[in-house]
């Protein structure tokens, strides 16, 4: 029982990994379109005020990615505690990148609000 649950669990953790890349992939492309697009608008010497509905659509584009992203990230997560519950922990590693253990904390100064005197 241990085997099959040891061989569908690198079966889900090898699917999870190709969507994740798949995600990347589509996100670099779609932001690149978004890039290039005013950089070639300006190049052809062109008014803003073309093609400014498929520049928007690009950008809505790219923000629906990004969304699929931190959802496809949210699977990530939940898959790795159901993993833990089938006591995987020490036989799936994954393909080797580092990933934090928890959500990454922000650092650096940041401002606080002030009562006037």
């Amino acid at each position: 029982m241990l085997h099959q649950r040891r061989t569908a669990a690198e079966a889900v953790a090898n699917k999870l990994f190709e969507a994740e890349d798949a995600l990347d992939i589509a996100l670099a492309a779609v932001a690149g379109l978004a890039m290039t697009m005013p950089t070639a608008r300006k190049e052809a010497n062109l008014s803003v005020m073309y093609a400014q509905d498929a520049f928007e659509g690009a950008t809505e584009t790219l923000a629906h990615l990004t969304r699929a992203r931190r959802t496809i990230i949210d699977t990530h997560k939940a898959l790795a505690v159901a993993r833990d519950q089938l006591g995987l922990r020490t036989r799936m590693g994954g393909i080797g990148n580092d990933k934090p253990e928890t959500d990454p904390k922000p650092t650096g100064v940041y401002l606080h609000e002030v009562k006037a005197a």
